[in-house]
């Protein structure tokens, strides 16, 4: 039989009426249908209002005043739009109109008669925004549900209503249930004047009915494509029997936690909140400004919702062979106006479609060239020769390989038969989406696309030098200024591109970079605006002033620039932003501050387009004069990375040393704002658009790399006494906001952090020199790189903390045991036991003397000592270790307390190891029943015990009870850690041991190669935990007959091993027996006798030495090498 790793987690240490009717309403009082109140020739927008219980078409909407808002307030703030109302029998206390309809009739009225009209009126495609009152929105919502059922079949034109709902705004909406149905079941009881033949409405709306959670249910996965307003009252309704209530409290007005979506109060009851008497009504007021808003976006999003639509119905005419995709730049913003570079674009299209196979042009030239612009409008002029144009974001490896993600998704969204796409778009693995789209890039009958990537500064190709002397073309002057070009690019890692370029000999690319290294393609130099006119019209557009060709101060500008588009964009933007200040006096400001440029940065002479940092010195000192705050977060921004810089970091700085640079900036939030502005008013900042998930905080801004290169060498020297001073600010900032695990989504602020800490690592590694008192911050790095399995930087950070560890006393030589502490689970975690073994032993020794033996910080020390022996396979130490710890901790800190419930969990873990279940399932269980009851039943910590008690069952056979387990845990991490995290993809890898186990071997090798993948990413691909994966796969391939592979995975998982451990401890190491085991099935079942018997003893010697001769791992091997001496030749196992 095979044997299956599982991964075992340790604890770580660280009526609602709408208006009350009269019961001899004539049936011409009572309206039904469409009724348009309000249109116009240019409508690009339909309002439809749906009127609730007992309510009316008219009189719903009209105030006491008599003012039907709809009608006469509406259209002055809405004016080219469409407004219908739609009435029906919604009767619940009125005698004369009995109506055997329910609600989904209801819904399927208002859908037909909605297209009908629209179809009418050839409208069909134009945005619609409900605003639905009371039992209303529960019609809606039906309506919706059943016009995206047509999309399978019958009545198929119905769709239409639902692909183009932009929003809804539900106005007292009783989404679970409302007062108001108690109120009009007590009428009907009360007093049968009221009653309704209809009844079955009221019972539709009761609280929790099985009806409304249904529709609930069915509404729920399509509510996230509206942008939703959820309005409820705020005061009580007047009820007929005296008193008054609120008929539809907030609780049941507003469904939490649906995306997109907003509460919005109105202060009045349920009646009157769709009533309003003037355009100054608050209720007015706020639901007219939420219309307006909405109405903003409605077109461009209904748009290329219809765009989708017809997308699908080409899929679902089997139109799956076009290779195609609609033109969208949205990746890119576009320069307010393009000028120029007509030479540029006519020897791009000869590159590009010439033919005979696959064309490259690459756009070299210094940033603020305008080369992504050139790459764009070449795009948007040519988009027809290409079937489909793909913008990828060459910054680094990181930024492409989520480009080529974002890619997947949108080939996904017009081609979705293609399943090695969705494979790697569910997946959400990044390099499965590179080998997807390249894949289909490759495809034989795709051949004329155009790939761009974009901003590839940073390439790796070897000598630069000799790269730049074979291309030939310039002199050696030239040279020198791109080399030097590079010392202010970008604070990248330098990556290849090669790897991610698609395959096949077809299709087109463009590649943008400021590098003279790229000799991919066919080389276009992108050099400055030759005629002043086109520098004129840059001037013109950005800065907004019309008659700037007559103003002979702007054509002297326009020269003194020198052709550089960004150097231009931005002195237009400073005019446009002071329109006070002249040509005469910018070109004034000019000279003066590129004399000081001279003084003080003469290196910069070497660049032909100096202008370029001269007017970013204009723009300061703009910048300084206006808000001094703004001018000190410029320059302490150097000392960050350029990327997602965000209030919540810098306000650390106070409560260290930086309150006399920071108390301006972050002393509320209103300041940091305020300081914000002022940048991005100088167009130097933009939002952070690609932060999706800040981690509780705020969101971020982030600087172009070129102005970030401009604040490090131009604002100050690195080595004066601010630089220096605000260098180390800037660390303090990092180190102390490193979150412990402790806090509300911990791991997406260290992500946040990382890029900054790199940019700290940088300095600390040229320029910085440890300053005594500092250990902290470096301890805190550490910290962040080792969560982050970033070892290398973890490891060098650790270092300074401690040199000299012998002669430090007191608090620094407590952070000297803690670094120590925490090496030692550095090691661990990439499996060098030993020197893990080494560093905890370092600081045992010191915790003992410093703390005494019983101290926690000693005892946690202990414990992780024993996770090392068990790791080793030495588990009577382990075990003395581990119940040393737990004795500690029940005296110290209690039975219950976390590092107790730790200690135990990870005895569970060691007995489970040693194959004594019973003692495992009982730690596990004393564990998970302390986590629940202290930390919460999904807090990571009861999780991981979740997890290790599915473990247990799955060795004992217990499939569908590990199963439950593993589910349970694998749901909670997904929400808590993210479906990337390395816990995440340890219950991923045990829940396809089980399905192994179960038989389901295509679930369970879907579930391997995602934790392989996720592995291999963090991890690397020589990791025990990797190699794991690899050897549960090769069992997975045995079962399934295909040898070959099978044998060549556990070679490799075993080779890791020896690797990773050493040869010697491989043969004690368990998971090493384990494969040794495996092959040897894998043999007997080949015939292979010899191989089969000499895997079997190495299996047998290695479980003798580490569980003993009575183990069932023991006796198990030996009863195989027996049946081997007893079996005839030619007969193996039946199967593995």
């Amino acid at each position: 039989m095979r044997r299956l790793k599982r991964l075992i987690k340790r604890s770580s240490g660280h009526a609602s009426g709408s208006g009350s009717q009269s019961p001899a309403t004539s049936v011409t009082e009572w309206p039904q249908g469409l009724d348009i109140v309000y249109d116009c020739p240019e409508a690009s927008l339909d309002i439809v209002a749906i009127h609730g219980l007992n309510g009316h078409r008219e009189k719903t909407w009209t105030a006491d005043n008599g003012v039907h808002w709809l009608r006469t307030l509406l259209p002055k703030d809405l004016p080219n739009v469409r407004i219908v109302t739609w009435g029906y029998d919604a009767n619940t206390h009125s005698r004369d109109r009995m109506n055997c309809q329910y609600l989904y009739d209801h819904a399927l009225e208002l859908v037909a008669d909605l297209t009908r009209m629209r179809t009418l009126t050839n409208s069909t495609e134009r945005p619609i925004i409900f605003v639905a009152h009371s039992l209303g929105g529960i019609v809606v919502k039906s309506a919706l549900i059943h016009s995206d059922a047509a999309r399978q079949g019958a009545l198929y034109e119905h769709r239409s209503v639902k692909t183009s709902t932009y929003g809804i705004i539900f106005m007292g909406t009783p989404h679970q249930g409302g007062n108001g149905v108690q109120l009009g079941r007590a009428l009907v009881n009360i007093a049968s004047i009221f009653i309704a033949a209809d009844d079955h409405i009221l019972r539709h709306l009761e609280r929790d009915s099985e009806w409304l959670q249904q529709q609930m249910g069915q509404y729920g996965p399509i509510s996230g494509e509206f942008v939703t307003k959820f309005a409820y009252e705020t005061k009580p309704t007047p009820v007929l029997l005296g008193g008054t209530m609120l008929v539809v409290p907030r609780s049941s007005a507003v469904v939490p936690g649906q995306a997109d979506a907003e509460p919005i109060g109105i202060h009045s009851d349920h009646i009157h909140m769709v009533k309003f008497s003037s355009e100054k009504d608050g209720g007015y007021i706020k639901v007219s400004e939420n219309l307006q808003i909405m109405a903003r976006s409605a077109g461009e999003t209904i748009q290329s919702r219809w765009e989708a639509e017809v997308r699908a119905d080409n899929a679902r005419r089997d139109d799956i062979t076009q290779f195609s995709l609609p033109l969208n730049l949205s990746q890119v913003t576009s320069a307010p106006r393009f000028v120029a570079r007509e030479d540029e674009i006519r020897q791009m299209d000869g590159i590009l479609r010439k033919g005979g196979g696959r064309q490259t042009a690459i756009l070299h030239g210094l940033g603020g060239m305008g080369k992504t612009q050139l790459a764009r409008e070449y795009i948007k002029r040519h988009q027809a020769h290409f079937s489909a144009a793909i913008w990828l974001n060459a910054r680094d490896t990181t930024s492409l390989q989520q480009s080529y993600m974002q890619a997947a998704q949108r080939i996904l969204r017009y081609h979705q038969s293609l399943v090695y796409v969705r494979n790697a778009v569910q997946n959400q693995d990044l390099d499965q989406c590179v080998e997807a789209v390249n894949q289909w890039l490759d495809e034989p009958a795709n051949g004329n696309w155009v790939v761009v990537y974009d901003n590839y500064d940073n390439p790796k190709f070897g000598d630069t030098k000799a790269t730049n002397t074979e291309r030939g073309g310039g002199s050696a002057d030239v040279m020198l200024a791109d080399e030097r070009n590079e010392t202010v690019l970008l604070d990248q890692e330098a990556f290849d591109i090669r790897p991610f370029l698609p395959g096949t000999d077809h299709g087109a690319i463009i590649i943008t970079t400021r590098s003279a290294a790229v000799d991919l393609g066919e080389y276009i130099r992108i050099t400055k605006l030759a005629d002043p006119k086109s520098s004129l019209e840059i001037l013109a557009s950005t800065s907004r002033r019309q008659e700037i060709d007559q103003d002979e101060a702007a054509s002297r500008l326009a020269q003194r620039l020198d052709g550089l588009p960004l150097a231009l964009t931005t002195a237009g933007a400073y005019l446009k932003g002071v329109p006070a200040t002249t040509c005469a006096e910018y070109l004034t400001s000019y000279e003066k501050s590129w004399k000081q440029l001279l003084e003080k940065s003469p290196k910069i002479l070497s660049y032909e387009d100096r202008a370029l940092y001269s007017t970013w010195n204009i723009s300061y000192a703009h910048i300084e004069d206006q808000n001094p705050a703004s001018a000190t977060l410029l320059r302490l921004w150097a000392y960050f990375d350029n990327e997602d810089l965000w209030y919540e970091l810098l306000l650390e700085g106070l409560s260290r040393d930086g309150k006399e640079y920071l108390n301006g900036i972050v002393a509320d939030k209103i300041s940091f704002n305020e300081a914000i502005r002022v940048l991005y008013d100088h167009g130097l900042v933009e939002p952070e658009v690609s932060m999706k998930e800040p981690g509780g905080e705020s969101n971020g801004y982030s600087m172009h790399g070129c102005v970030h290169s401009w604040t490090q060498h131009v604002l100050h020297d690195d080595q004066d006494e601010e630089g220096v001073y605000m260098a180390h600010l800037a660390m303090e900032c990092v180190a102390t906001h490193n979150p412990d695990e402790a806090t509300a989504e911990y791991w997406l602020i260290q992500r946040r952090l990382l890029k900054h800490a790199d940019r700290c690592f940088t300095r600390i590694d040229t320029t910085m020199q440890v300053r005594e008192g500092d250990e902290w911050i470096y301890l805190n790095l550490g910290n962040l790189y080792n969560n982050e399995r970033r070892f290398a930087e973890a490891k060098a950070m650790y270092e300074p903390v401690l040199q000299g560890y012998q002669k430090k006393q007191g608090y620094e030589y407590e952070l000297t045991l803690i670094a120590f502490h925490n090496l030692g689970r550095l090691y661990s975690r990439q499996g060098q036991f030993d020197d893990a073994k080494v560093m905890y032993e370092r600081a045992l020794q010191g915790n003992e003397k410093m703390l005494g033996p019983e101290h926690i910080s000693t005892l946690q020390t202990v414990h992780n000592l024993g996770v090392v022996y068990a790791d080793q396979g030495r588990f009577a130490e382990a075990e003395a270790m581990y119940k040393r710890a737990l004795q500690g901790n029940e005296k110290m800190l209690g039975p219950e307390h976390i590092l107790t419930l730790q200690t135990v969990n990870n005895l569970g873990v060691m007995y489970k190891n040693q194959g004594r279940f019973a003692e495992a399932e009982a730690m596990y269980k004393r564990a998970l029943q302390g986590n629940e009851k202290m930390l919460g039943p999904e807090h990571i910590s009861t999780l991981q015990t979740v997890h290790n008690l599915g473990v247990v069952y799955t060795e004992q056979g217990r499939f569908a009870e590990a199963k439950a387990l593993y589910n349970r845990a694998l749901q909670g991490k997904e929400k808590i850690l993210g479906s990337e995290h390395i816990s995440t993809f340890d219950t991923v890898h045990n829940l396809g041991a089980v399905y192994t186990e179960q038989g389901r071997f295509a679930e369970a090798k879907a579930l391997y190669n995602r934790a392989l993948q996720g592995y291999k990413k963090i991890l690397g691909p020589e990791h025990i935990s990797t190699l794991g994966t690899v050897h549960n796969l090769g069992a997975v391939y045995a079962e399934q007959g295909r040898f070959a592979e099978a044998e060549a995975l556990y070679n490799r998982a075993l080779q890791g091993y020896e690797k990773a451990v050493g040869v010697e401890k491989a043969k004690v190491y368990p998971d090493a027996i384990n494969t040794l085991e495996n092959l040897g099935t894998l043999f007997h079942k080949l015939n292979d006798k010899e191989k089969s018997r000499m895997y079997y003893i190495r299996a047998r010697d290695g479980y003798q030495a580490v569980y003993g001769s009575s183990s069932n791992h023991y006796v198990r091997v030996v009863s195989m090498i027996q049946r081997l001496q007893s079996e005839p030749s030619g007969q193996g196992v039946s199967g593995l």
